[in-house]
């Protein structure tokens, strides 16, 4: 079954999809071994795993694109992407979306805002007007070649404009040919209610640890009516913060023998990244001399 067609499925379930952010293929295989029937490719996670940087619109198409093919080759599982704002006007929005498909991600995420874009949880994120979305979602659903790939649009009106800002533009966006809605930075479980009740399909919750929405629970969230959640930065704030702890720990000590309990073993790691069946691959097309 193409992934397209699979997340397809997973969205027309009852129960919520989780998606867990991944920074890097490692971090995206890690989420498919825990289990997860989705992944997301986490433009947050990209620019600081790739670019050590903010999430301030650096990376480029090209650098993306790269990444998520990356990503769809590590795993088995469907990717959703993020694209940030297109990298640029309707025609730039186009030929992201032919890249992204053909590096085959099941899922693409276009957001409203002024380039260069911001991460969704910080101050000073402006949008785009309306209409220029719209235009923008409507080249997205044209140019796919696969009419399974999902278009995901999101909206970072609320915080500058307010809730009914980001209500009304994603009626107009649904309406437009969005698969999937995503309002950003709601900041209260109300208004959480509020963007579940407003729409006939899925929309996307947002859990940042320390952004702008209350951290919530998947069950939570599935009750208050939302069909897909990500977590986006987890990955990058545990990877950095073990780091950050494990070098303290060798500049101080001079050693990582005490560190090795919190490490996954030489072998397992081995099998995590596929060495099993490189070997069987050698032993086939590689037979000994």
């Amino acid at each position: 079954m193409k992934q397209t067609t699979k997340i397809r499925q997973l969205l027309k379930q009852k129960e919520i999809l989780i998606a867990p952010g991944a920074h890097d293929a490692l971090s995206a295989k890690i989420v498919a071994q825990a289990g997860f029937d989705a992944v997301y490719f986490t433009g947050y996670g990209q620019a600081a795993s790739h670019l050590g940087g903010p999430d301030v619109g650096l990376m480029t198409m090209s650098e993306m694109v790269s990444r998520a093919r990356n990503f769809v080759n590590a795993v088995d599982i469907p990717v959703i992407a993020d694209a940030d704002t297109g990298f640029g006007n309707v025609i730039n929005v186009m030929r992201t979306i032919r890249e992204y498909e053909m590096a085959g991600v099941a899922a693409i995420q276009l957001e409203d805002q002024v380039a260069p874009k911001k991460c969704g949880h910080m101050i000073g994120r402006q949008v785009v007007p309306m209409d220029e979305m719209v235009n923008k979602i409507k080249a997205a659903v044209e140019v796919r070649q696969d009419p399974d790939l999902v278009i995901i649009a999101r909206t970072d009106s609320r915080t500058t404009l307010g809730i009914e800002e980001a209500i009304k533009r994603g009626k107009v966006y649904a309406e437009a040919g969005a698969d999937v809605l995503f309002v950003e930075s709601p900041e209260s479980i109300d208004e959480m209610k509020l963007i579940t009740s407003s729409f006939d399909i899925p929309v996307l919750a947002n859990m940042v640890e320390g952004g702008r929405t209350p951290l919530m629970n998947v069950k939570e969230l599935e009750k208050l009516g939302y069909g897909l959640v990500i977590f986006p930065t987890a990955s990058t704030y545990v990877t950095a913060q073990a780091v950050t702890q494990l070098m303290k720990e060798l500049k101080t000590t001079g050693t990582t023998q005490d560190w090795m309990n919190h490490m996954i073993p030489f072998q397992q790691f081995n099998e995590l990244v596929g060495l099993p069946k490189i070997r069987e691959i050698e032993n086939t097309y590689l037979p000994a001399k």
